[in-house]
């Protein structure tokens, strides 16, 4: 082979090549340059194809989202088509109307599965009508033309794929942080009270997606200061499960608005179980997102009855007495000092010895043989006790109304076999 002295190096003869390249690329581009008067109707078969495989979701989508994958469908065929053609629009690059399409049908609701089918049929209607067309001998194109024009359309597909996958990513993550400002800005509102006023209430069910009088429930968890999460993951919980739900954090609490649809409190309860790592508490809205500001205060009172440290999902249905002593501190005091307060004066260990045989006495509803099987003593003892706490209370624990009154003043000391907190120090 002959070769050519240059700078003191031999080199192969390159004019030859670079003709073959330059002619072999001449006739890929006029391959696709004769595609270019069939643009439109390719593109309309294509969004026909489309419209026929997806007929259910595009049916609901509506005649303007049709329309506009129509006339897009159409553009980006025709601009495909000229690319391949040597024929690049200088004031708009191909990756900049993928990226925008992407963009577009995020903010249309489009799945991405749709998004990625169009572009995929696309490329194989479009390589398809280039076969056809390179079967007539009119055009005048071989089997290596045709296998270049075909491995750079589909090479094309990959990068499309890319900058949409990207930019309808990215556009999503924007839309669903912008719905979540604006949900949180909601949720806010209905613990502010505004449930009240039909407007806000009807703009807050919309974004919620619920009905103004459809029965909720507000979950509440207060945050601990060794506790990063008193929830964890309760809306992916729920949604295992088959219910919707919001979360938002106010004041160093923790709260989600939870549709009931059927369930029962209890049942919101045991659902959360396993999200818990701290104080939980659950209160119903029945009469829907109106009631919900009532919720919230009575679900995160209900979480306060619970002793700190603990973690547990407790109603507030099941905590009435301990709510009812939360919400009012000057009563909890009285009670405390008109009930169980001469115990609490005793010496540590006496004190510690009445409180437990009087919690033990109420669980058994002052049985003195239940109650001692209980404290693993002799029934003697118990009566014993029990007399000692008649005389420094002036209760008797065969009266209704003493025994609930020290019952009361066991919670609200946190004493009770129920876990109640400490109420008086809230």
């Amino acid at each position: 082979m002959a070769q050519t002295r240059l700078g003191g190096r031999w080199t192969p003869p390159t004019r030859r090549h670079d003709d073959s390249d330059a002619e072999l690329e001449r006739q890929v581009q006029r391959a696709w340059e004769a595609l270019l008067p069939h643009a439109d109707a390719i593109a309309d078969g294509i969004s026909l194809t489309l419209f026929e495989k997806d007929r259910e979701w595009y049916d609901k989508a509506g005649h303007d989202l049709r329309a506009d994958v129509r006339t897009s469908t159409r553009e980006h065929i025709r601009r495909g088509i000229k690319t391949m053609a040597g024929q690049r629009d200088p004031e708009k690059r191909a990756t900049d109307v993928w990226r925008e399409t992407g963009r577009r049908r995020a903010r249309q609701g489009v799945p991405m599965e749709l998004v990625l089918n169009a572009y995929s049929l696309g490329t194989r209607v479009l390589w398809e009508a280039l076969l056809d067309l390179g079967s007539h001998q009119a055009l005048g194109v071989d089997e290596h033309v045709l296998l270049i024009a075909g491995q750079r359309i589909w090479n094309a597909l990959d990068i499309q794929n890319a900058v949409l996958v990207d930019a309808y990513r990215r556009e999503s993550a924007r839309l669903e942080r912008r719905d979540l400002q604006r949900q949180q800005g909601y949720l806010d509102g209905l613990v502010e009270g505004r449930g009240a006023h039909p407007e806000f209430a009807r703009e807050a069910a919309e974004t919620l997606d619920v009905s103004v009088d459809e029965p909720v429930a507000c979950v509440a968890a207060p945050f601990e200061e060794s506790l990063d999460e008193p929830l964890r993951g309760p809306e992916d919980r729920l949604e295992r499960a088959g219910r919707i739900s919001h979360w938002h954090v106010r004041g160093g609490t923790y709260f989600g608005l939870v549709p009931l649809g059927g369930l029962t409190l209890d049942d919101l309860a045991g659902l959360l179980e396993p999200s818990a790592a701290g104080r939980v508490g659950i209160a119903a809205s029945p009469e829907g997102i109106t009631g919900f500001a009532t919720a919230y205060q009575l679900a995160a009172r209900a979480a306060q009855t619970v002793p700190r440290g603990r973690t547990q999902v407790v109603t507030v249905n099941d905590r009435l007495p301990e709510v009812l002593l939360s919400a009012n501190p000057e009563v909890a005091s009285l009670l405390v000092e008109e009930s169980v307060g001469p115990l609490l004066a005793q010496p540590g260990h006496q004190a510690a010895l009445l409180l437990d045989t009087l919690v033990a006495l109420i669980e058994h509803n002052g049985s003195p043989t239940h109650a001692a099987e209980a404290l693993f003593c002799h029934r003697n003892t118990v009566i014993y006790r029990a007399k000692q706490i008649e005389q420094l209370t002036g209760r008797s624990l065969q009266a209704p109304r003493d025994r609930m009154l020290l019952g009361l003043g066991l919670m609200a000391i946190g004493r009770s076999s129920r876990g109640a907190v400490a109420l008086t120090q809230q």
